[in-house]
């Protein structure tokens, strides 16, 4: 067991922590010292600045073929509340897109069709790329590049390639979960391993694609489970430096047959700071720790500010996943809202790309 004092002194220092450092850390359950030293280690990183940015999300299709007990937003093949957009569909988003002054990125996520061929997502790609030439396509979970690959008999290296020449320019961080394999068996068996996971998101680095990265957490997963998942990161990024933020997720159970097979309720506030607190100490190697209002709260990702986080992500627009699963957040922000937020915490807001240029204007 290691010394809860040597922990405490390695967390105020900003020295690397270990799965045990870290262990000592959350079972002492001092959240106003943890906020302190994650806040400490932001400010080494990003100063007084918080960023967000102008976005739109598009989600494609709730029906899916892996059927996750976890999810609350797919339906089956055949479900009256399956949808599917079309070209003129995505047509219609992107033109209101295009009035939305210093939009910067589209985020694209989906479920895994059970229909829909690789060439459709491809061009996908393309017409947002057409569209809107300045965004940031930021589009497909390592979960849905896997699908791709079966679908197609095409590597990740392949798939991930094909997706670049169109227009792809990032990944989320989607779909891991918890990168265990106990966990992943329970929760959602048919989609991609932990290991597939990981080499996606490797293999995107190699390629210069950068990634994002997330956990979710508060489910069947147990706390050394949860923070092995964060250590998993650290070692990738070791190795790629390729992701260039981080999002926590806390388990929205409501709508899931793993809320209601385990009667599993939401985790609450202290949970949530407390572990984003020892994230942004563990992942000393990631820049930005996302704290994502829509799943958040915004008064909770407010105050994620004061526990390491730098980045409230963006005015969204809309947003079908997370709020399938009950959340009650609003679907989209403005710009100013999101400004006003940081400036009562002391920060100074900066609007951003994918990648953390600053945005004018």
């Amino acid at each position: 067991m290691t010394d809860i004092t040597h922990a405490r002194k390695k967390a105020i220092e900003g020295t690397r922590l270990t799965l045990e450092d870290s262990l000592a850390l959350y079972e002492d359950n001092d959240l106003l010292f943890l906020a302190r030293c994650a806040r400490k280690m932001k400010e080494r990183k990003s100063g007084k600045k918080v960023f967000y940015t102008v976005n739109r999300h598009i989600n494609l299709t709730n029906i899916c073929k892996a059927n996750c007990p976890l999810c609350a937003f797919q339906v089956k093949d055949g479900n009256p509340h399956g949808f599917i957009l079309d070209t003129q569909d995505i047509d219609k988003i992107l033109s209101n897109a295009q009035n939305v002054k210093n939009l910067s990125e589209i985020h694209i996520v989906s479920a895994l069709h059970p229909d829909r061929t690789f060439d459709y997502y491809v061009n996908v790609v393309r017409q947002v790329k057409a569209a809107l030439p300045k965004a940031d396509v930021k589009a497909f979970t390592p979960v849905e590049i896997v699908s791709f690959s079966q679908m197609t008999g095409k590597s990740i290296m392949e798939v991930l390639t094909t997706l670049k020449k169109a227009g792809l320019d990032s990944l989320p961080g989607g779909g891991a979960e918890i990168l265990s394999p106990r966990v992943r068996e329970i929760i959602c068996p048919k989609k991609a391993t932990a290991q597939e996971w990981l080499d996606v998101m490797r293999t995107a680095h190699r390629l210069g694609i950068r990634t994002n990265a997330s956990i979710m957490y508060g489910h069947i997963e147990t706390i050394r489970e949860r923070l092995e998942h964060l250590f998993t990161l650290r070692s990738l990024q070791d190795e790629t430096h390729g992701f260039q933020a981080f999002m926590l997720f806390p388990f929205h159970p409501d709508h899931t047959e793993l809320g209601e097979k385990y009667q599993l309720k939401r985790v609450g506030s202290w949970e949530d700071m407390k572990m984003l607190a020892l994230s942004r100490l563990i992942l000393d190697n990631i820049d930005h720790i996302k704290a994502f209002w829509i799943m958040l709260t915004m008064p909770i990702a407010q105050l994620a500010l004061g526990f390491g986080a730098d980045d409230l992500d963006g005015t969204i627009g809309e947003e079908k996943i997370i709020h399938a699963a009950g959340a009650q957040t609003r679907t989209g922000i403005t710009r100013n809202e999101l400004e006003s937020f940081i400036r009562e915490t002391g920060y100074e807001p900066v609007q951003r790309d994918t990648f953390y240029q600053e945005v004018k204007g």
